[in-house]
Formats: C-alpha cells, sequence, structure tokens
C-alpha cells in the first residue's frame, strides 16, 4: 500500500478509490458487499451500525453461523463478518433519536456516496430522505439496495426478500438443476447477494462520476431481482422472438456443445469444446472421428455418442492428466475445484488470492484475496472486520471534529454505542500459516 495518510489518519492510502468517501448503514450482505468491494480498493468507508449494540445486533451477519473462535463465548463472531466487513470503520448510532439524526447528516456531508439497504421508505419514516439528506450534502450519490426496487407493484414493494427469494424472481433459479420433475436448485452461495453488491458498488461510483460533472447527486434504485434478470444472457429475446420458455438442463448447456461436467478417475472436471477449433482438438485427443459431428447443429441434436465418447476417456484418466491432455490439444479442461483444491493450487497462491489479516476479535485469519490485480494502484486488507462501535471516538472526533465532551453525552444518551471484546483477540484458526497475498 502506498504511504500517506488522508481523512486524518482514519485509513492508510492505497488503491485506485484513495480519498472516495462512503458512508453504509447497510446490512445483511448485498448491500453491505457493494461498501466492502470499495474498501477493499482504497475507499474509506464508515459502516453506520443501528442499536442494540450488545447481540442480537441489527446486522445478524455479525453472528451468522459458522462463527470463529474468539476469547470468549460473547467475543464470537461469523466467519461472513469477518470476510464481507473488512477495512471498514464502525460507527453504533441510533438515528432514531434527533441527535442521531443529526450526527448522521453530519457523516452524509463528509461522503461521496451513501449505501443502505433497509426496505423502501425506511429511512424516508426516520427523517433522512433523500431530499432531506441532499440538503446537508447535494453532491452526494445515494444507493438503495433491495430486493424488489423503490417503485413499482405496491405489494411487491414492501415484501420481504433474500438472496434465494430474488434467484427465484430474476428467473435465474429456473434455469438450475436437473430438468423437470426435479427441483430447481438454488446457487451453492448468496450468489445473488454478492453480484447484487458488486451492481451497487459500480452504480455509486457512476453516480460519483456524474456528481462530479454536475455539481448534483442522485439516486441508484439497485433491486436484487433485476441485477439477475439482466445478467441471463439472451433469456428475454428467446420468449419475447421465439416464444421460447428455457428451461434446466443438468450439468449440460442447451446451445453449446460439448460443455459439460464428467467424472475422471479422482474427481470430476469440466470439458468445454463448443467452437470449432476446440471440437477438432477435443476430436483428435478422445479418438472420436465421425465427420457428421463437425456440424455444431448435428452435434447439438445427438449429443449422446459424443457426451458417451468424453466420459469412457475422463473416467479412465485423473484430474491433472486431463488437464494436461487438455492444455496439449488446446481443449478446455479443468478441475471442479473444492476449497481444499484451492487452497493448494500453486496458481490462487501466485496471485494472492489467498491473505491473511489481523481480526480484532478473531486474532490472525486467511480468507479471500481481492481482485482485479491493478498494476500500480492495487487493492488490498488494511484491518479486520472491527466490533460495533470501534471507530466512534477516531470518526466523531478526528473526522467530524467533535469535542471529547459532545461525544461522551452522545454517549451517555445512548445515541452512539459500542460492544467491545470481553478479551484478547483469540490466537488465531489452528493451522494458520504465513500469508501468501
Amino acid at each position: 500500500m502506498a504511504a500517506g495518510e488522508p481523512d486524518g489518519g482514519l485509513v492508510p492510502a492505497f488503491g485506485p478509490l484513495s480519498g472516495l468517501r462512503v458512508l453504509e448503514s447497510a446490512r445483511y450482505v448485498a448491500g453491505p458487499w457493494a461498501a466492502t468491494y470499495l474498501g477493499e480498493f482504497g475507499a474509506r468507508v464508515v459502516h453506520v451500525e443501528a442499536p442494540p449494540f450488545a447481540p442480537p445486533y441489527a446486522d445478524p451477519t455479525r453472528r451468522l453461523a459458522p462463527l470463529l473462535p474468539g476469547g470468549s463465548p460473547e467475543d464470537r463472531v461469523s466467519e461472513s463478518w469477518a470476510q464481507y466487513a473488512r477495512n471498514k470503520l464502525s460507527v453504533g448510532l441510533d438515528v432514531r433519536k434527533p441527535e442521531g439524526r443529526r450526527v448522521f447528516l453530519d457523516l452524509a456531508r463528509e461522503s461521496d456516496i451513501w449505501i443502505e439497504s433497509s426496505r423502501p421508505g425506511t429511512y424516508d419514516r426516520l427523517g433522512l430522505s433523500d431530499a432531506e439528506v441532499w440538503e446537508a450534502n447535494p453532491r452526494l450519490t445515494i444507493v438503495h439496495v433491495s430486493g424488489n426496487g423503490q417503485t413499482g407493484d405496491p405489494d411487491r414493494i414492501g415484501a420481504p426478500s433474500y438472496d434465494l427469494t430474488a434467484q427465484a424472481l430474476s428467473g435465474f433459479l429456473s434455469l438450475q438443476g436437473n430438468p423437470d420433475p426435479e427441483p430447481p436448485m438454488r446457487s451453492g452461495t448468496a450468489l445473488n447477494d454478492t453480484v447484487t453488491g458488486l451492481a451497487a458498488a459500480t452504480a455509486g461510483l457512476m453516480g460519483h462520476f456524474h456528481a462530479q460533472r454536475t455539481g448534483r447527486g442522485q439516486s441508484v434504485d439497485v433491486a436484487q431481482y433485476e441485477i439477475f434478470f439482466v445478467l441471463l444472457e439472451n433469456l428475454a429475446i428467446d420468449y419475447f422472438m421465439r416464444g421460447v420458455v428455457r428451461g434446466r438442463y443438468g450439468t449440460g448447456h442447451a446451445r453449446l456443445h460439448p460443455y459439460d461436467v464428467h467424472s475422471a478417475s479422482d474427481g470430476w472436471v469440466v470439458v468445454a469444446a463448443p467452437t470449432p477449433d476446440s471440437w477438432l482438438g477435443l476430436k483428435g485427443m478422445i479418438g472420436f472421428t465421425d465427420p457428421a459431428f463437425d456440424v455444431p447443429e448435428y452435434r447439438l441434436a445427438h449429443r449422446e455418442p459424443v457426451d458417451r465418447a468424453i466420459a469412457d476417456f475422463c473416467r479412465e484418466r485423473s484430474r491433472a492428466e486431463l488437464e494436461r491432455l487438455g492444455r496439449e490439444h488446446d481443449v478446455a479442461i479443468a478441475r471442479v475445484f473444492d476449497i481444499a483444491d484451492i487452497a493448494r493450487d500453486p496458481h490462487y497462491r501466485a496471485r494472492g488470492m489467498l491473505v491473511e489479516w489481523e481480526d480484532p476479535i478473531a486474532g490472525r485469519v486467511k480468507g479471500a484475496g481481492v481482485a482485479p490485480k491493478f498494476s500500480g494502484s492495487p487493492g488490498g486488507v488494511w484491518r479486520g472486520a472491527p466490533w460495533l462501535g470501534q471507530d466512534n471516538d477516531r470518526v466523531l472526533g478526528d473526522l467530524l471534529g467533535y469535542p471529547a465532551g459532545r461525544i461522551a453525552g452522545l454517549r451517555r444518551d445512548g445515541v452512539i454505542g459500542d460492544d467491545p471484546p470481553h478479551g484478547p483477540p483469540a490466537a488465531g484458526l489452528p493451522g494458520t500459516t504465513g500469508g501468501d497475498g
């Protein structure tokens, strides 16, 4: 990370977003991940969290199972929180109180982007509508992250939403898994939440770019189901132009072949050879000779002989051998990695995608690194996920210039709060080794 300390030393100077100021009052993955992503590339992120200032927290991600070991049972923190909340400053603030709203508006004045993920209308009822916040900072970009958007069908706007419901409403879930009568198969992670976070981060930067040119902020309405819907390739055109309701196709692909998962002698591999050149390479590798299958349309309509030949070839060879043969014949073959494979993989290590950092509660932890890679101003991890209110004094004092007496009064009146650890950080997870990033 580069030398220098903007914002009075609240964050170090590094990354392409150094100097960008983000206020985040979101919770439960999608909104917080947007701010985390910006923070991993140098933005100063102030995470504002509402009461209760003790378990059960307003943001349930702090205690979402599984938990990392801590110094005491009260201190245990979620693995998800440790990954998603790093590089942030934490302020415990009750915006339901008039003085809390004034503090929040002061934070908004010192920000370029505000990211929130409450149900639509929540901040209007608190006296912190977009218009009221813009009175404090007309240049602020406001990013609203919600399941179904801020406008539209009233029944849908107010409905509860999670990653899985967004997968369902977007059409994504209808494409995952084996054909009927098997049920749709959800993504193995909160994929919609994290992809929505990336979209919200991008939207915030676009809004900030506009505000820099025009001097005026605007609000951005990020609906989780819409983010997945627009990523479903030509699904909509397929329906409106040809009447096709695309369904589930198992491990294969409806329009590309060969493009499937196969069993090697020691696990699973994917074999992808949908282009003319890659198909010729695969043919030579597996000894498939029928020229009729060189026509893609014929191959799609007569999958079984090719699939059987690939399956027989893969079954007799290890994953490593298949990858080597794929490189020799210029065919895309890759092992299906699980996290144990990833932990041993030299490419992951060489690219710094397995990193360690200090968590203030769990101690030394190891997790996913930062991507993408910038040649001149790389992102990084400069601190672990903060405990609630860890930065109250520094943010209110150093950033907002509040005197110590005012901060003490806010704490006494319950406007701000914190939940410091009950003991020292844990020693770290068993088996943790030196950092790779």
